[in-house]
């Protein structure tokens, strides 16, 4: 099974910056559709931005104007620019994508949930 690897994450303060990277414990030939989700202290896990590669891109609204989510499809990394943090995004933010990967044995796999163990982002106030 797949595992994708977030980084990026750390502490911030309040309306600073940090960009999230997303890559996978195999090789990624494709990415199909990517999508960032955090979960707050308490709080149910929600998604906060999904694009379909080289198609369209979905934010939550309490995020819309802050946050990016960018595919690089040389790199096979799927990026989250986060500005102007406030306190409530604070969280374990985790990706979730629809990839093909290559294994070494030349076969070619598909997984429509591969998911990251999360990344923690704290924004202090």
């Amino acid at each position: 099974q797949v595992q994708l690897v977030e980084s990026g994450g750390g502490l911030v303060q309040a309306g600073g910056s940090l960009r999230l990277s997303c890559s996978a414990s195999e090789t990624i030939e494709s990415i199909h559709a990517m999508g960032w989700y955090r979960q707050g202290l308490g709080k149910q896990r929600e998604l906060v931005a999904h694009q379909v590669s080289r198609g369209s891109t979905n934010y939550a609204d309490s995020v819309k104007g802050r946050f990016t989510i960018s595919i690089d499809n040389a790199k096979n990394t799927v990026f989250l620019q986060m500005n102007n943090l406030k306190p409530e995004d604070t969280g374990v933010y985790s990706c979730n994508g629809d990839i093909t990967v290559a294994l070494d044995d030349s076969r070619r796999i598909r997984y429509f949930e591969a998911w990251g163990q999360g990344t923690l982002v704290t924004v202090s106030s």
